[in-house]
């Protein structure tokens, strides 16, 4: 196994890493949305991002190539996604949305807006289906060098605020109430949690497909609540499970030629199973 593993690398280094690169980052925030009980969100934002990815499609469409070139290339389709997943991320977390009606309502009805609205877009354009089909069930498999550095870069980044504004992104998501008695600012604060959770799902899921990208952002964090009794050890021990299971899936899958991204969720949906049972001992 290992050595098919070793014989695979030269081909696909880049799309292995990157995926590593991504259950980090994604397990890493995905603590913040589990310690806030929003773990619907990840899957709302990242259809929000695949609907941004359709509008881009649809322009293409529309508009010839002569008319508008940056919509033609692949930055544009990141640029929409990315637009996409912070404008859900925001409207979401708002605390006092003018319509009246809650998070988790807003949070399903960004969901089933961009579901649909994602495949009416396209529906029409059997390329711009095919690519909408393709980010609902992504194998990693095409992932570049700069998808690399941009994703080591955000890494960097998430690792430097915790390191810095760990005890103030504690308090908000636990106890929004304690952050305001505290000084906090919690209305920017929200803003810029959600507009990086938008940026990071938004990268992700083009990158990764839906599957991955939800999976690595809500499974390792509830696996890590099972496993710990502390808060602040979650944002350590959930990056770790995600990256130790991310590379055995990306092992397995090339052992048994399936798709690294689905097999890495199955193997993370199994140890959240696990740590059910190791979680009843502890109660």
């Amino acid at each position: 196994m290992i050595t098919s593993f070793l014989a695979s690398w030269p081909l696909f280094a880049h799309a292995y890493l990157t995926a590593w690169l991504i259950s980090v980052l994604l397990a890493t925030v995905g603590v913040l949305v589990v310690a806030r009980e929003q773990i619907f969100l990840g899957a709302a934002v990242s259809q929000a991002a695949t609907l941004g990815i359709a509008a881009g499609l649809l322009g293409r469409t529309l508009l010839p190539h002569e008319a508008l070139r940056w919509l033609h290339t692949d930055s544009a389709l990141n640029a929409l996604a990315v637009g996409g997943a912070m404008l859900a991320a925001y409207a979401t977390t708002h605390p006092r949305p003018r319509t009246g009606e809650s998070p988790e309502a807003l949070t399903g009805w960004v969901f089933l807006t961009s579901a649909s609205g994602a495949v009416l877009l396209v529906a029409h354009s059997p390329h711009g289906l095919a690519e909408i089909q393709r980010l609902l069930s992504s194998s990693l498999i095409g992932a570049t060098v700069t998808d690399l550095w941009l994703f080591a870069a955000c890494v960097l980044a998430t690792g430097v605020a915790l390191i810095l504004w760990q005890r103030q992104l504690l308090l908000l998501a636990l106890d929004p109430s304690m952050a305001l008695a505290a000084g906090l600012r919690a209305r920017r604060w929200r803003l810029g949690l959600a507009l990086w959770l938008g940026l990071v799902v938004g990268l992700s899921l083009r990158a990764s497909g839906m599957v991955y990208t939800f999976g690595c952002l809500v499974l390792p964090a509830l696996i890590a609540k099972n496993l710990c009794r502390a808060v602040r050890p979650l944002f350590l021990v959930a990056p770790l499970i995600a990256l130790g299971l991310s590379g055995l899936g990306c092992l397995v899958a090339d052992a048994m030629d399936t798709p690294p991204a689905q097999m890495t969720v199955a193997l993370l949906s199994g140890a959240l199973v696990l740590s059910w049972g190791w979680r009843r001992p502890g109660r």
